[in-house]
């Protein structure tokens, strides 16, 4: 009769396995637990990677912040000290139109903000600038801000460096995966043992609770950790890049062969790469927080998945 209750078992169970009986239900929560205990204790160093990643990235994204606005106020003196140096220049030629010249030129700089170019921007700093007699101490102020804006270009490379290595190793290995592929194996047997303890009438112990406990594991995607941490790597090498180049180019337009270069063009050259510095400043930033963000997102995954591990750890 017994041979009988475990073929009309199989039969209902693993329909084209019946020859494959199931553990006996101890048997199979013991399983359980070799397997499934202590799952969180992986996730949570993960997690704790994660948790550093964000903040060096977020420290970056404050230091892209930084050196943008740092360029942009540049950028408003540089106008202001561009518009003297013109009005100077007609002095010198004995003309009566520089202050016109140099109102016109004011209002219609006023006018190219709305056209959100880098250039275009630092109009309070310009007016400030304007008001000050003393083109010395604009010079002084525009390459203060020009060393300020490299030195922070340069701390949001490292943090970009920093992150991309990170994220790199914060993925799961494969020793994770096959302790959560072997957890959700065990946990199949036990609901196959757990059946089949039901209808033959035997003791199921904690079974029902530790299989509704345990049951996020069919859920578990750890691939998501994967993509997220590929995907804040990208961001951050993008952040180590744009944020490299754009100290080189910062760097370089604060020279001193730059600043004080008083060829035909050298004017526009300097600008063009003050320009260029603020813009790949503005790309660093971005990246930095798309980085960030990643990271973030990261973080999220993991405390779902250490809750499910948790729970089922709780019920073992």
């Amino acid at each position: 009769m017994k041979i009988y209750k475990h073929f009309v078992v199989m039969v209902m169970l693993c329909p084209g396995f019946a020859d494959a009986e199931p553990l006996p239900l101890d048997e199979a929560l013991g399983a359980v637990y070799r397997e499934c205990n202590g799952i969180e204790d992986s996730l949570d160093e993960l997690k704790k990677m994660a948790g550093i990643n964000t903040a060096i990235t977020g420290v970056g994204t404050g230091l892209g912040v930084g050196a943008t606005v740092a360029g942009i106020k540049k950028a408003g003196i540089d106008k202001a000290l561009s518009v003297r140096l013109e009005k100077t220049r007609e002095t010198l030629k004995g003309t009566q139109t520089a202050g016109k010249a140099t109102e016109s030129a004011l209002d219609q700089l006023s006018n190219d903000v709305e056209n959100l170019n880098f250039e275009d921007f630092g109009t309070s700093e310009e007016k400030q600038a304007e008001a000050t007699d003393n083109t010395d101490e604009l010079q002084k102020k525009s390459k203060n801000l020009g060393n300020l804006r490299t030195g922070l270009l340069a701390g949001t490379t490292v943090t970009g460096v920093a992150g991309a290595i990170i994220a790199d190793k914060n993925k799961t290995d494969q020793s994770l995966k096959d302790q959560v592929e072997n957890c959700i194996n065990a946990m199949s047997d036990l609901r196959l043992s757990y059946k089949a303890a039901q209808i033959s009438g035997e003791p199921t112990f904690d079974a029902a609770d530790v299989i509704t406990a345990c049951e996020g594991y069919d859920y578990i995607d750890l691939s998501k950790i994967d993509k997220r941490a590929t995907g804040a790597k990208i961001s951050s090498i993008a952040t180590a890049t744009t944020g490299g180049a754009g100290t080189i180019v910062s760097a370089l337009a604060n020279s001193k062969n730059i600043r004080n270069d008083s060829t035909t063009g050298a004017e526009q050259k300097e600008k063009n790469l003050n320009t260029t510095a603020n813009v790949l400043a503005a790309g660093a930033t971005v990246s930095s927080a798309v980085a960030t963000a990643f990271n973030a997102s990261q973080i999220s995954v993991i405390k779902k998945l250490i809750e499910v591990a948790e729970n089922c750890s709780d019920a073992l």
